[in-house]
């Protein structure tokens, strides 16, 4: 799928990763993108912002017709198979990863990675000529690279070495070799950002792919949905972790940068960090699933990031927990297809967004619902939060989807205080001023945010439509009869595009335009659930679902006319709206519209129970018939390196 300007479609990528750094693989198996032990570091191969000066990863057989590929079931390890004209091949990556040694038996998020990305070459019929390529960058491509030669491999300072039993060639910057392979015999390739020995183990990668399998099988697992759409939901999940960032419990919105939301614009975004509205959306669905691991884990993460800017949250912070992500513009390389300027890092941390509270107290009330516990420093943590929220919910901010202009009175930042309240009553009791606070938020939505027609406008004194207001019913915000339904066809007509929607119509600040927003088509599928619309809302979903690439995956934006995917890839604001969805879907077909109803807890409680402790074991049993392990795997645990 290479266009005549010598990029891929961003369709054409499926990713693998290890809850640390990820690479995205082209269809013919070529790595145009990899961020190997972080995901928002500079990364090791960029073909995918410029086809010149990016570097990559190749092996391609001669003669190639055709190819096909598919995730091993249940897990982020990818098998492309290549139809040549003298034989066919299978290439098999993935990035090992598995438990620490010691692990309890539930834990999936204390993870031990070597940094690599394993390829194994398989001949599986006939006779194929290889050809190996290797061009690491560094810098973005800025800085000059030399390789040199290393036992087994070839390396440089400042990118990761290249390891297999073919002797390569260096040419300056780059490294080759063609070598023919017959039917049954295996090439591995091990491409390591570190090592501690000489060379990585040649011999150790079946036993690196067994632990790998068994790590994303068992995880997966623990998954509780039993609807029709198990293999899109489990897909997205895995994808989901696959985002996270282990040492920290950070999840990132997305895994590349610059990705243009118009080909040849410049609405281009480093989405590579944790974004507090994402993360919280994202643990909104894994928590529907049953997953608890990974929302005690960000929980301790977000306690730790908000010290450094309290009273304030950002509304994003490094994986590592980083306040100051600047914003930089890299006019060496072209951008994907021309688009321009690259970027790394987002201004966008700068800004104030006052829904950061709702959904921060939002979480918490999902994580004890379904059985986590805060310690003391994390409870005063939130009534702080709180106390945030109460004294600042009527001022202006730049809303959900980061508006560069002016800040503006957003109806969807104020339904989110809304939520900060209506959550602090019920994580800790009423206190002065909370219920009366939330009840003049909610007065003057109603007397400000609905216009004439009983329409939830994008801000106060302007009738202006934005799709993140179809989200209000499923916050469990009480609109006024009628409103839904209003605001529902006012969507329809004016952000409607076949099953797509785009976010908003008005100024943004902002040059150039954008495709339509993935998630928003199932944030109206929720609420058409909400609005007893079943009937409509099931085959929208299942028409999104047709979308997907063919390993399953999501951009963030697409193309209404031609459905190519705009935007950073994987997106997790997309597969996380899926999942949701998919579980609203099944709680709708079960008790209708009610069943949807009120807060993200209640609906991940009617969902799956309890997800901790003893309730969590029993819950799942009860759902699933399966009873998980008492005592530790071991063949997850990655005993090596």
């Amino acid at each position: 799928m290479t266009d005549t300007d010598g990029y891929r479609s961003i369709r054409d990528y499926a990713v693998i990763g290890d809850c640390h750094g990820h690479a995205l693989i082209a269809s013919n198996g070529d790595i145009d993108w990899s961020c190997l032990e972080r995901h928002d570091q500079d990364p090791v191969f960029c073909r995918l912002l410029d086809k010149d000066k990016g570097g990559f990863l190749e092996t391609r057989p001669d003669g190639a017709t055709g190819s096909r590929r598919a995730y091993e079931p249940g897990t982020n390890v990818l098998v492309t198979t290549i139809e040549t004209e003298s034989g066919r091949v299978r290439l098999t990556d993935f990035m090992p990863v598995g438990r620490r040694i010691g692990s309890t038996a539930h834990d999936y998020v204390n993870l031990v990675v070597p940094g690599w990305i394993v390829r194994r070459v398989l001949v599986v019929e006939g006779s194929v000529r290889l050809r190996i390529r290797y061009r690491p960058v560094e810098g973005f491509a800025r800085s000059p690279v030399r390789l040199d030669e290393r036992s087994a491999g070839v390396g440089g300072d400042g990118v990761p070495a290249l390891f297999c039993k073919t002797p390569l060639k260096i040419e300056g910057n780059r490294a080759e070799a063609v070598v023919r392979l017959e039917a049954g015999e295996r090439l591995d390739l091990i491409l390591a950002a570190r090592h501690t020995i000489e060379a990585p183990p040649l011999e150790r990668t079946d036993a690196m792919e067994a632990t790998t399998l068994a790590f994303w099988r068992e995880w997966i697992a623990y998954c509780r949905y039993q609807g029709p759409y198990r293999e899109a939901v489990e897909r997205s999940a895995l994808v989901l972790k696959l985002m996270t960032f282990a040492p920290t419990g950070a999840i990132a919105a997305a895994l590349t940068t610059s990705l243009p939301e118009e080909i040849g614009g410049a609405r281009n975004w480093d989405y590579r960090f944790s974004w507090l509205r994402d993360s919280c959306f994202a643990l909104y669905a894994l928590g529907a699933l049953g997953y608890g691991g990974e929302a005690e884990r960000y929980v301790a993460y977000l306690t730790q990031c908000v010290h450094l800017t309290l009273p304030d949250i950002q509304v994003m912070y490094g994986l590592q927990r980083e306040r100051f992500l600047p914003e930089r513009e890299l006019d060496h390389l072209e951008g994907y297809r021309g688009s321009r300027p690259v970027r790394t890092g987002n201004a966008a941390f700068r800004q104030r967004q006052i829904d950061a509270y709702g959904l921060a107290l939002d979480l918490i009330l999902l994580y004890e619902a379904l059985g986590g516990r805060l310690d003391e420093q994390e409870r005063r943590l939130m009534r702080t939060f709180v106390d945030t929220a109460k004294a600042q919910w009527d001022e202006p901010d730049q809303g959900l989807w980061e508006m560069r202009g002016p800040p503006h009175q957003h109806v969807h930042g104020k339904i989110m205080s809304w939520v900060a309240m209506d959550r602090a009553l019920g994580l800790f009791g009423d206190e002065p001023g909370w219920r009366e606070t939330r009840e003049r938020i909610r007065d003057q939505i109603v007397a400000e945010g609905i216009d004439g027609d009983g329409v939830l406008r994008q801000t106060y004194n302007a009738d202006g439509i934005d799709a993140a207001n179809l989200l209000a019913p499923l916050l469990g915000f009480p609109l006024p009869d009628g409103v839904l339904d209003a605001t529902i066809r006012r969507t329809n007509a004016e952000l409607r595009k076949g099953p797509f929607l785009y976010r908003y119509t008005s100024d943004d600040g902002l040059n150039g335009g954008e495709g339509a927003f993935l998630t928003c088509s199932f944030w109206l599928v929720d609420a058409l659930l909400a609005a007893d619309g079943g009937r409509e809302a099931r085959p929208l979903f299942e028409e999104m679902l047709a979308h997907a690439n063919d390993v399953g995956l999501f951009s963030e934006e697409i193309n209404p006319a031609t459905s190519a995917f705009l935007g950073n890839m994987p997106q997790a604001f997309t597969h996380l709206g899926l999942i949701s969805a998919a579980v609203n879907l099944e709680l709708y077909a079960k008790g209708g519209a009610s069943a949807v109803a009120g807060t993200y807890a209640d609906r991940a409680k009617r969902a799956v129970g309890a997800a901790f402790g003893l309730k969590g074991v029993l819950s799942s049993l009860y759902q699933t018939g399966t009873i998980h392990r008492l005592t530790s795997s071991e063949a997850s645990i990655m005993a090596w390196p």
